[in-house]
């Protein structure tokens, strides 16, 4: 069956839950809500509030930008295969959602190594942190983390898309490559390379620049005084959250889409790719938004000004 007659693929992994799926329609809906609602408030806070004009917030804004464009790759799709009885996805449908999903954890992962190395440079070496991370520097880490993904799963993609399919079953309730490169009728051995490849140096190259900074993080916040290891608690512990959160869902997708699974309940790694997709972009904003105490600051004064003037008008 060649690539060009395959015109949908059929996700396999949903089952018939009669009623239930109005029920799952709306805690996947309720989740999706919550996820754009807590990122974009967090994303529109740091904007308007000029003392969160800072390097760390910027980047924030590139993780919560990208956990909104992660979510709108996987929800929409998601909300209409609850409801339809016939689970199919067009193609070229098929490979963009592949594309988003693939481009969201490459960006995931370099923001968090970028955001590692800000805490580095403003925990290790404070007196140059201004002049190093500057307005210029910022904004070419922002663009090299987003082209940089682009650019890896273009080629993911480029390679997976005109390959001779003999069938168009995907065991998922979304889009996979690894999935429809094992569809493929003939040899994908670059398909393979490329992709393990890939794989390796979106998840090593930024543990490896992560360890590194944590490691002279750490070794300051021995030596240093009690107000040093305040500030880089209270600024690295979210972000160490994230990460582990995330290398959880990556270490776990990494096996599935590698070894055999077979005697692995289904659900199992259905739940799991969910996990990945779905857990980050809900609990980033709550972690970064109630743990690091500026964003917490405005918050309280933008709700206790909020609430004053209720006051006012009343009395009034």
């Amino acid at each position: 069956m060649n690539s060009t007659q395959v015109s949908y693929f059929r996700l396999g992994a949903y089952l018939d839950a009669g009623l239930l799926k109005y029920l799952f329609f709306m805690i996947v809906m309720l989740i999706y809500m919550i996820i754009l609602c807590a990122n974009l408030l967090l994303l529109v806070l740091i904007c308007v509030n000029r003392s969160l004009h800072e390097p760390m917030y910027i980047f924030l804004c590139s993780l919560f930008v990208n956990e909104l464009y992660g979510s709108t790759g996987l929800f929409p799709l998601l909300l209409v295969q609850i409801l339809s009885d016939v689970h199919t996805v067009s193609a070229p449908l098929c490979f963009l959602q592949i594309f988003c999903l693939y481009s969201y954890v490459c960006v995931e992962f370099f923001s968090l190594a970028v955001i590692s190395y800000d805490r580095y440079l403003a925990i290790c070496h404070p007196l140059h942190y201004n002049s190093c991370m500057t307005v210029k520097k910022i904004a070419m880490l922002i663009a090299a983390t987003w082209l940089t993904s682009f650019l890896l799963v273009v080629g993911t993609t480029s390679l997976s898309s005109p390959l001779q399919l003999c069938g168009n079953l995907i065991a998922n309730v979304f889009c996979n490559n690894y999935s429809i490169v094992k569809l493929a009728c003939y040899d994908t051995r670059v398909n393979n390379i490329y992709g393990l490849s890939i794989t390796t140096f979106t998840v090593f190259a930024p543990l490896i620049l992560i360890f590194y900074t944590y490691m002279r993080i750490l070794h300051v916040c021995f030596c240093g005084s009690k107000q040093t290891r305040q500030k880089a608690v209270s600024t690295c512990t979210p972000h160490l959250a994230s990460l582990l959160n995330f290398s959880f869902g990556i270490s776990f997708e990494v096996v599935q889409s590698r070894f055999n699974m077979k005697n692995v309940p289904s659900l199992l790694p259905v739940f799991f790719s969910l996990y990945l997709l779905t857990c980050q972009p809900l609990v980033n904003p709550l972690m970064y938004g109630l743990k690091m105490s500026k964003i917490l600051d405005v918050c309280k004064s933008l709700f206790c000004s909020k609430a004053s003037i209720i006051k006012l008008n009343r009395r009034a």
